[in-house]
């Protein structure tokens, strides 16, 4: 299990649901790829619509630094990150970092 998990929170455009989950699923491909853990995308079912998640795991924060090169130098991952900007389905992202907590 990571010991450092990156929560994601987007706000999205519910009539770009179908693009954000194409934009989830290629990170499924790169995340692993690059040296991140994918703990998932999820994306509404039911109640609020505009809000999706996602979770990605790391040994530490140096990890997450390395990666996020790793992720800035990766065409693939540049690729997806340019079809989010050219398509505008993320209105807004936050990103929190949590501690794993076991008894």
């Amino acid at each position: 299990m990571p010991a450092i998990t990156c929560f994601i929170r987007y706000e999205i455009d519910p009539l770009q649901r179908e693009a954000f989950r194409r934009y989830a699923e290629n990170w499924g491909r790169i995340i692993p790829r690059l040296g991140g853990r994918l703990l998932g995308y999820w994306l509404p079912w039911e109640g609020t619509n505009h809000e999706a998640w996602g979770l990605v795991g790391f040994d530490s924060l140096a990890d997450y630094e390395a990666y996020r090169a790793r992720l800035k130098a990766d065409p693939e991952a540049r690729a997806n990150f340019e079809f989010a900007q050219a398509q505008c389905f993320i209105r807004r992202e936050w990103r929190t970092f949590c501690e794993d907590v076991r008894p």
